[in-house]
């Protein structure tokens, strides 16, 4: 899909639901009441713009937009991650790439910097012309990512989603997802791959679900 189309798909998706879409390096590792925080940013030159340096305010926020995909080890998260980055991110837009780690989890802070280092870095090779970081946050996940939603302006948060499963129960993948489509302040997109017999994307949001893309 052409970059402009990302918009389009994303103003008829938001219309038939009722609005809720806007159109508007070196790992650092932080420390603060969020937890432990790592980031990489593929780009020095639009860092800055998207911080208003030399950029009138509110041109950069009128012209581009922040993607932000929630990522981990699974390969229903590199599917949504790609899948966002080719139908939702136009050129220009910011790519937020997020991978929560839980407190408990602190050993595994190297390996999910590597992990979500090597995915900006496929995202980067794939579209030049989008702005790729990718952030490292201990902490509770379902807070972490509505409050990095918030702190930076996301307008389109996109999510995977596991296939039902008699196995689940509350607490899994699809509570998580479900609480993230109604609680986050902005449009949320939840993304399954189908089957190659089948293809195409199955996309839920707030309004409709299971939703076949064939694209």
């Amino acid at each position: 899909m052409a970059s402009s189309a990302g918009d389009r798909f994303l103003r008829q998706l938001s219309a038939s639901n009722g609005g809720g879409y806007d159109g508007g390096c070196g790992l650092q590792q932080e420390y603060g009441g969020g937890g432990r925080r790592g980031s990489r940013r593929w780009s020095k030159k639009r860092a800055a713009a998207a911080r208003g340096y030399g950029v009138k305010q509110g041109e950069a926020s009128a012209a581009r937009k922040r993607v932000m995909v929630v990522v981990d080890e699974s390969s229903g998260a590199k599917h949504a991650m790609m899948w966002a980055l080719t139908h939702v991110a136009s050129k220009g837009d910011f790519l937020t790439l997020l991978h929560v780690l839980p407190h408990s989890g602190s050993g595994r802070g190297e390996e999910a910097s590597s992990l979500a280092n090597s995915l900006g870095t496929l995202c980067k090779a794939s579209r030049p012309e989008v702005e790729v970081e990718a952030l490292v946050i201990q902490g509770p996940k379902l807070a972490t990512v509505l409050s990095q939603v918030k702190k930076l302006g996301a307008s389109v948060l996109v999510l995977s989603q596991s296939k039902p499963s008699p196995y689940c129960w509350l607490g899994c993948s699809a509570e998580f997802v479900e609480q993230c489509i109604n609680q986050a302040e902005c449009l949320t997109l939840a993304v399954r791959k189908q089957s190659k017999g089948v293809g195409g994307y199955l996309i839920s949001t707030r309004w409709q679900k299971n939703f076949w893309l064939l694209a």
